[in-house]
């Protein structure tokens, strides 16, 4: 996950844990931080990326073209997981190779909900 909030960070770790137990959660402050996190390898090759597009030093928009315009990324899907549900934003993400716009939930069960369809 690619968030500047670490309280939306904390709520979507639970709700995935919640979801299934098995699912490696690792996130990244903001765009920069989360390029750098995926071009190390480190951690590995992740299953998703959720991102967020309202953060400091490189907007989600700017992140997911970045990865986007990386072979060794390309074929990552990304869900944006974003407050806004801005027709043009999710147009725009969907345009720049987002596989998914999911708006952020204020209920940790509709959250859970949602994250069952990628994690079960």
């Amino acid at each position: 996950m690619i968030d500047d909030d670490r309280d939306d960070q904390e709520i979507f770790k639970i709700a995935l844990q919640d979801v299934n137990d098995e699912v490696h959660f690792l996130a990244a402050d903001d765009g920069v931080e989360g390029l750098q996190l995926l071009q190390s390898g480190e951690h590995g090759t992740p299953s998703f990326i959720f991102l967020d597009l309202n953060m400091p030093r490189m907007t989600g928009k700017d992140c997911l073209a970045a990865i986007r315009s990386q072979p060794h990324l390309n074929g990552i899907p990304v869900v944006i997981y974003s407050t806004s549900s801005d027709p043009k934003d999710i147009q725009d993400t969907k345009a720049l190779g987002a596989t998914d716009y999911v708006v952020k939930q204020y209920s940790i069960t509709s959250l859970k909900e949602i994250l069952r369809r990628f994690f079960n």
